[in-house]
């Protein structure tokens, strides 16, 4: 990985996300009925047949919504249909490689970010995207999330992904505490839900993606956000730097406020906890907004930006993109899921995303008519920091970033140090990550 690349590329992400705040124009189409069909191969109907696809994704919260945009699609497209079958996110992975090694897999496949999905299109299992129109619409620092060592883009980009502090409103107003503007705040506030007998931190340690969504997260204000992973990806800092040794005992320190036996708890026990109103905060993706208002209606769900360290400082909100769409190169349809990809990068897509899966569309101009989301985005846009393991650290075998993970895990069970879990975590960067100063 190329450091220089990578920090031009985080610069210009954070300007993307600042240009969906500001609701740019966008040269994109506004629907399907506009979307001409896509140059590819694949299988051929007979008039009168129907196409039918598969749509492979671990989002099996959004069934729903998916079902919803399919429904949009056919409006134009009635020969085409697709079932959206979604597997266990802890799963997908495995499930889906195993799939694409055998010759077979969904014939639209949504792509983990970054190395994950780049990887399936360097082994030849995507079909390139250059038919696509609309596509030159969308943002190149977001389309950089799926784009091959060849420079061709393979998958559609949709939504940026944020970390958050999601806090209930009513729960606050009741012990009288407001939004923390400081991290001493935000440890006062957790003190006083604890006094309450209410859980501060909705939090558990069972699933690895939780430890390196969440320190993500909060890290970035111990270990200087975007300054040190510039620094640390163009080698003049690394993991065993104090800034992120700081970063990870911060993070230690804080079991005081999770719940009772978190390390047996997962998302789902996490969520369950948030939106029964027994933990008053929860550091999340703005991908539970939904989720967790379809759970509980009646749940005063808000948000803050991670506060500052220091009362000068700078509040950040960690983001990435999050996922793109792309076609199985084995598909016997692929002109039809083109056809579909063709119709993800219209702003009708990019507005039931924002409106329905409650996510930052990355198709320039398309705005929330949801105010959490409206304001989630402004925050995103004035307080964007990377997030390093997704971005830029989800390569190696194991990777990176299932190295901090799994390092976390140990640390909350009591195996492992805070200085140990840098040790190992930068062990093992040095085993594939070329910084680009050496």
């Amino acid at each position: 990985m190329k450091g220089t690349k990578t920090t031009k590329t985080a610069i210009a992400l954070a300007a993307a996300i600042s240009l969906i705040a500001t609701g740019c124009s966008s040269p994109s189409k506004d629907g399907a009925k506009e979307t001409p069909t896509a140059n590819g191969g694949g299988g051929q109907k007979t008039e009168g047949q129907k196409v039918k696809l598969t749509m492979g994704s671990w989002r099996t919260e959004d069934k729903e919504v998916y079902e919803k945009i399919i429904k949009a699609f056919n409006k134009a497209n009635p020969d085409i249909e697709i079932e959206f079958k979604p597997t266990k996110n802890t799963e997908y992975n495995t499930v889906l490689n195993t799939a694409l090694q055998t010759g077979s897999g969904p014939d639209i496949i949504h792509l983990r970010p970054y190395a994950a999905g780049i990887a399936l299109a360097d082994a030849n299992y995507l079909e390139p995207l250059a038919s696509v129109k609309g596509l030159e619409a969308i943002p190149k620092e977001a389309k950089m999330a799926a784009t091959g060592k060849d420079g061709k883009v393979y998958g559609v980009p949709t939504v940026y992904s944020s970390t958050q502090i999601f806090y209930n409103k009513t729960l606050f107003k009741k012990f009288n505490l407001s939004e923390p503007k400081t991290w001493d705040e935000l440890m006062k506030a957790a003190d006083t839900l604890k006094q309450n007998k209410i859980t501060p931190f909705a939090f558990g340690s069972k699933e690895g993606w939780i430890l390196s969504l969440t320190h993500g997260a909060l890290g970035p204000q111990f270990y200087g956000g975007t300054e040190f992973v510039n620094n640390l990806i163009t080698g003049k800092m690394n993991f065993k730097s104090k800034e992120f040794t700081d970063s990870i005992t911060m993070f230690q320190g804080l079991t005081k406020y999770f719940p009772e036996n978190y390390t047996g708890l997962g998302m789902d026990d996490m969520r369950n906890l948030f939106v029964t109103e027994q933990a008053g905060m929860i550091v999340m993706g703005d991908w539970e907004i939904a989720v967790m208002k379809k759970m509980n209606p009646d749940l005063d769900l808000d948000l803050f930006p991670v506060p500052p360290v220091k009362a000068d400082g700078k509040a950040s909100v960690t983001n990435w993109v999050d996922g793109s769409f792309a076609v199985n190169a084995a598909s016997k349809n692929k002109q039809a899921a083109l056809k579909f990809i063709e119709f993800m990068t219209t702003k009708e897509f990019g507005k039931m995303v924002a409106d329905d899966l409650k996510k930052p569309s990355t198709i320039p101009g398309v705005e929330s008519s949801d105010p959490l989301v409206a304001k989630m985005i402004q925050l995103a846009a004035a307080n964007s920091t990377p997030y390093a393991m997704v971005v830029h650290f989800s390569a190696g075998n194991p990777t990176t970033k299932a190295t901090l993970e799994t390092t976390l895990q140990g640390m909350f069970l009591g195996k492992e140090k805070p200085d140990t879990v840098t040790d190992i975590v930068q062990k093992s960067a040095d085993s594939w990550f070329k910084p680009a100063a050496k």
